[in-house]
């Protein structure tokens, strides 16, 4: 007969009991750790903001400098494309005057009841084919065949010249993309930088403003030197970049209502009658290196490691610049930012 009693519970072991607390007490820590995720982070101290802004700041710059390259290659382009469009333009009528010309020697051929080469050429429904199969054009002296050589050479260069508008527009697509990308990632990085700004006070903003800008605590042109008067194309560098103190950053401007950093230097010898490169990059490249002890008014000096900030130094360990988004062109001391090297242009 079979049995009905229960089997007996055997007891815990001592391993057991100790591995069921250790679970115990990882689930209330997991628990715990859950629970923790699901407050508000803490917010950032205002020494945290500012180094994570100065951050953004310098890496947007970078960007923007990217971009402004991108943007001037992508305007050579366009001049380039719009230079063969034109040319190719002019040779298209000169093709059609000859084919006109052609034309009317077929028309000559086909009264005096003949069918040559030329009243061929001017039936063809493609006019390139059929003087591809052409033989007589080997022939010299034949005024049919100078006739046809001469439309088959605008051919020729019209044809060409629609190969290299057609390789310029895919250049330009290129480039138009990125500029696209590094417009994106510049404006959500200064986007960024403006909602960590605004966690700080209105204290708080304007000592990191006047920190970041390098500015004097009298005022941005208190420690400023009096611009150079000698006529040269420093002098007129500089005079035109203290004529820009008080103007807005603004990302990718050139002047004259607003510059960014590298547009600011580059307005400014450009009204010296000097041409310099669009990007800072570029810019310390255009001119003669010079050490820091060799300053003079009107050099260009340059910042951070990836040379992504540029001023016009002005005397007295002093720069006119477009610090940043939100600033205004003012003047600053040049150590107020990572020194990268300085050049003068020619």
């Amino acid at each position: 007969m079979a049995s009905h009693r229960k089997p007996r519970q055997r007891p815990l072991s001592r391993g057991t009991v100790r591995t069921a607390a250790t679970l115990a007490l990882a689930g209330a820590a997991t628990a715990t750790a859950f629970e923790g995720t699901s407050q508000a982070d803490p917010q950032p101290t205002p020494s945290q903001v500012k180094t994570e802004v100065d951050r953004l700041y310098e890496e947007a710059e970078e960007t923007a400098e990217r971009y402004n390259g991108a943007k001037e290659k992508a305007d050579e382009a366009q001049r380039a494309l719009d230079g063969l469009r034109d040319e190719t333009a002019r040779k298209t009528d000169r093709l059609n005057t000859a084919r006109r010309a052609l034309g009317s020697l077929a028309a000559g051929q086909y009264r005096s009841g003949g069918l040559g080469p030329a009243m061929q050429l001017a039936l063809a429904a493609d006019p390139q084919e059929y003087l591809d199969r052409a033989s007589f054009l080997t022939r010299t002296g034949d005024r049919n065949a100078a006739e046809i050589s001469e439309v088959r050479r605008r051919l020729d260069e019209v044809g060409q010249l629609k190969d290299q508008a057609a390789g310029r527009v895919a250049d330009l697509r290129a480039r138009e993309g990125e500029l696209a990308e590094y417009k994106t990632a510049a404006l959500g990085k200064l986007a960024t930088a403006k909602q960590l700004l605004a966690k700080l006070t209105a204290e708080e903003r304007a000592a990191y403003e006047a920190r970041s800008a390098g500015a004097a605590p009298a005022g941005p042109q208190a420690a400023a030197p009096p611009a150079p008067s000698d006529g040269s194309r420093a002098a007129r560098a500089v005079a035109f970049a203290y004529g820009a103190i008080g103007k807005p950053y603004i990302w990718g401007a050139t002047g004259p209502g607003s510059f960014d950093c590298s547009g600011l230097t580059q307005a400014a010898w450009r009204s010296a009658g000097v041409s310099l490169p669009r990007t800072t990059y570029t810019q310390i490249n255009a001119g003669q290196r010079v050490s820091r002890d060799q300053l003079a008014p009107g050099d260009l000096v340059f910042f951070y490691s990836g040379v992504t900030h540029v001023g016009l130094y002005i005397g007295n360990g002093q720069m006119i610049h477009a610090p940043h988004p939100g600033s205004t062109v003012r003047v600053a001391p040049v150590d107020s930012m990572p020194w990268a090297g300085a050049s003068r242009p020619a």
